[in-house]
């Protein structure tokens, strides 16, 4: 979940403001492994410039795994950042529930292009939205018109009680008390309210929570081991990145202990970069939808940014500088801004740091230049 104002194996341990990488390939006789020195550059500044504590990034290419690290994972003890460490992926989450909103349109249990209304009667409706004209590919590709619930939650109230719970009901509700940004299909506006609605269709479409759905359909068949749905457990369990976040001008605020009801289905998921790339690769390849639904998944609209960004179904695809094409998302939560993607021809990244909101834009340029740098570097 980001608010939208335009959010296993061998691993190397370093000391604070320090970079280093380990590959993991095999063959010893292959080529030299890339050196990854722009994306080296590129993480230093993530620490410095951008005032990140820390910042992590694994890649994954023909000679295996490599991970860099910079910075620290904690400000009180310096410990450095660990390069499995765990962390709150934010809007990544919604690469996962439209994932397993596409299984369920394989298994014909759910339509693409019916309307919401259809499995969620009466949910959508008054101040001009209709849940009869909101189609599921809308809410899946940010084409609803909907209003995002996270603009009218003022950002110094949620970070004074990290620990708040929140109805997913009652955020639809806030973002319906506004009127329809446009009318459903006729333009692109990035809205978590979408994702809640997912996460309700595919309880509504299989009887059972949309945490456990991800976590049959993809976590538990793909063996991600440190990936997990928190349900509303603030902390995070295991090795993970401690997670700060500014107002201002102020010192970074500790909100490692956030409670996930804040994003739900729309960004409340926990991972790895080991796992991460698990997943995009695995999604990417076809191993997680059938060739319909992940065509359907891949077909994108141009958003018209300096990037060249195009947004299919909870998945985007970016042109990469060395050529070719890279598909992932992005994710910002309290204490964490993350970036994960892959090409077709399997080479995957994924970049963490441990401040969000932070202190500018030069850190959301830098976790994306980070990406590029990783994926183009391991093309040659």
């Amino acid at each position: 979940m980001r608010r939208h104002t335009h959010v296993f194996g061998a691993v190397c341990a370093t000391a604070a403001l320090t970079l280093s990488a380990c590959g993991t390939g095999d063959d010893a006789d292959t080529a030299a492994p890339p050196s990854y020195s722009d994306t080296r550059n590129t993480l230093q500044r993530l620490t410095t410039a951008d005032g990140a504590p820390g910042a992590l990034l694994e890649v994954r290419d023909a000679h295996g795994r490599t991970v860099l690290t910079s910075g620290v994972a904690d400000i009180g003890t310096r410990a450095p950042m660990a390069g499995d460490s765990r962390f709150r992926i934010g809007s990544m989450t919604k690469t996962f529930v439209a994932t397993v909103v596409l299984q369920l349109v394989s298994e014909q249990r759910v339509a693409l292009d019916a309307p919401i209304a259809q499995y969620l009667p009466g949910m959508i409706q008054g101040n001009g939205h209709d849940g009869h004209a909101i189609t599921v590919r809308q809410l899946l590709q940010h084409t609803s018109g909907l209003p995002d619930y996270l603009n009218y939650l003022p950002l110094e109230q949620v970070m004074k009680d990290t620990l708040t719970q929140y109805d997913p009901l009652e955020l639809v509700q806030l973002a319906l008390a506004q009127p329809p940004l446009f009318a459903p299909g006729t333009g692109w506006e990035y809205s978590n309210t979408d994702y809640l609605l997912a996460g309700m269709l595919i309880e509504k479409a299989t009887g059972r929570p949309y945490a456990e759905a991800v976590e049959q359909r993809i976590i538990a068949p793909l063996g991600l081991r440190d990936t997990f749905v928190p349900g509303n457990e603030p902390s995070i369990p295991g090795v993970h990145a401690q997670g700060y976040g500014k107002l201002g001008d102020s010192a970074p605020l500790d909100v490692s202990e956030v409670n996930p009801s804040i994003a739900g289905a729309a960004g409340a998921m926990i991972s790895t970069a080991a796992d991460l790339n698990e997943f995009f690769l695995a999604l990417v390849s076809g191993r997680l939808l059938s060739p319909p639904e992940r065509e359907a998944m891949m077909m994108t609209r141009p958003l018209g940014n300096s990037y060249q960004d195009a947004y299919g179904l909870g998945l985007q695809s970016t042109p990469l500088p060395c050529g070719g094409l890279y598909w992932g998302h992005d994710g910002g939560i309290l204490g964490f801004q993350t970036m994960g993607a892959t090409t077709t021809d399997g080479r995957s990244a994924t970049v963490m740091a441990n401040l969000y909101p932070g202190e500018s834009d030069a850190q959301d340029a830098d976790i994306r230049t980070a990406l590029t740098t990783a994926l183009c570097a391991s093309a040659t």
